[in-house]
């Protein structure tokens, strides 16, 4: 099963809230643990994570905490992701990196499980953090070669 952790998930939630709430420009740690249910501790980690990766920055003093660094609309749930995960790859194999595995030399697979995982990141980059803050449906459309192509429809109608 390929799944994101816990982690990567709670960390949607959390830069959902903040998107939601366009209002609030500002988000202390204990308020998103309150709006979220998440722990503390948790949401503190989190925001250091996304703090470091640079899809939130840090306001210092007594109205400080934390905000969007770019409009959601330019955050890719991929970029989330990889804030908390890491690279975002099928294998260990997928990413550039070189000796993580010990048939790499001889895998007679290795660049098409690199194809599969840019696949998948691609499929993620085209999600924006604005798209989870809405309903989302999967519905298909054909290609120009008559195949059926998944694709993500608000329940507004905007097509992603």
């Amino acid at each position: 099963m390929i799944r994101f952790s816990k982690l990567t998930d709670y960390g949607l939630v959390l830069m959902t809230v903040m998107a939601r709430n366009k209002a609030t420009t500002v988000h202390t740690a204990r308020d998103l643990s309150s709006v979220s249910r998440l722990p503390l501790p948790t949401v503190s980690k989190l925001l250091k994570q996304l703090l470091q990766s640079g899809l939130l920055k840090s306001h210092r003093g007594i109205k400080g905490g934390y905000g969007l660094a770019k409009e959601a609309n330019e955050i890719s749930v991929a970029e989330i992701a990889q804030a908390i995960e890491g690279p975002i790859a099928l294998t260990e194999c997928s990413i550039d990196a070189t000796g993580l595995c010990d048939l790499e030399r001889s895998c007679p697979i290795k660049s098409n499980q690199r194809i599969i995982s840019q696949v998948m990141r691609g499929a993620l980059e085209k999600v924006a953090l604005s798209d989870l803050i809405q309903p989302l449906q999967l519905t298909a459309i054909r290609d120009v070669h008559g195949r059926m192509v998944p694709t993500l429809v608000h329940l507004s109608g905007r097509v992603q």
